[in-house]
């Protein structure tokens, strides 16, 4: 049996998060098949997120002194058509800062760079905050490469599209769920705090984050149906919210984990019509699989062998 972080942690990610609107950490630990849930904490910075996954920030916690296995929900990627493009076409100095990125289909040279990282802070060098990366997204065919082939700018990866019947939002969008403004500032803190990404990137070897996606789950589950609304607290969205935590707590998913709770904490779960304590625990029951899947001698933590090292992968996809 090989040795892995004591520790599982599943974030629910917000680009800004406020009192409002704060990132939500699930913290819980596997035995067996089980994956108990320890607590949820509620964390209205991101200089807080920063704080805890730092290498000085897990050692005072006594909870992270074996490590941790992260589930992330935003992604850890962008379409390679798109890098791609900034590569060859993209303004300002970003050619010249990717052009090794290249290679993206020799995995085994952009991964001697880490691409993935070369990637973000390029794009952090040349577009300062989220709003001008949106800006970069937006110019594209109007500013730069203004003969770009017409379609929807919003690409999607390999990954995005993997399991039949489901689709995660493009990296590319930036509006309404703005999964390319969290791209851009959870990536950054992944690479910043140097945790080790499986597939992408070598960092702290007791540090371990997984893009995670709590629709798989959730969709596996409940197929189209809601369970979250920001604004509209429906009686159809609390039954299946309960009908999701029951699932979870009976272990009826393909992970083949099941969920510990305590009554306290089922509640909680199902009282919250956002949703967002119900995503850091899908989150958290798919970092238990990586756990359990290394556990069980996988060396990909259950990834699937060369990934792009440009896109990356949603676990359990």
């Amino acid at each position: 049996m090989l040795s892995a972080p004591a520790t599982l942690l599943g974030l629910d990610f917000s680009c800004a998060p406020s009192k409002r609107k704060p990132l939500t950490l699930a913290w819980g630990r596997r035995a067996g098949q089980v994956v108990r849930l320890d607590r949820v904490d509620e964390l209205p910075t991101l200089a807080e997120l920063e704080a805890l996954i730092s290498s000085d920030g897990a050692k005072a916690r006594p909870e992270l002194a074996h490590g941790f296995v992260m589930g992330c929900d935003f992604p850890f990627g962008l379409p390679s058509p798109f890098v791609d493009a900034l590569r060859v076409h993209g303004p300002g100095e970003l050619p010249a800062l990717l052009r090794d990125l290249g290679e993206a289909h020799h995995p085994a040279l952009t991964r001697q760079c880490f691409a993935a990282d070369r990637l973000i802070q390029a794009l952090h060098q040349h577009c300062g905050d989220r709003a001008g990366f949106q800006q970069l997204i937006d110019h594209w065919g109007q500013t730069w490469q203004p003969d770009r082939p017409e379609g929807s700018k919003l690409l999607h990866r390999t990954t995005d599209k993997a399991v039949p019947g489901l689709s995660s939002t493009s990296p590319l969008q930036t509006r309404y769920v703005p999964v390319g403004k969290m791209y851009f500032e959870g990536m950054a803190r992944l690479v910043k705090a140097d945790l080790t990404l499986p597939g992408l990137r070598q960092g702290r070897p007791e540090a371990m984050a997984f893009e995670a996606y709590p629709g798989l789950l959730a969709g596996e589950l409940l197929g189209k149906r809601s369970y979250k609304s920001e604004t509209d607290a429906t009686q159809e969205r609390l039954i299946a919210r309960m009908d999701l935590v029951d699932a979870l707590e009976q272990g009826r998913t393909r992970l083949g984990l099941r969920l510990k709770l305590s009554p306290a904490q089922r509640d909680q779960l199902v009282a919250d019509h956002k949703g967002d304590r119900l995503d850091a625990v899908l989150c958290l029951m798919q970092a238990g699989w990586a756990h359990h899947q290394h556990e069980q001698g996988s060396p990909t933590w259950g990834l699937p062998p060369g990934i792009h090292p440009i896109e990356g992968w949603i676990l359990t996809a």
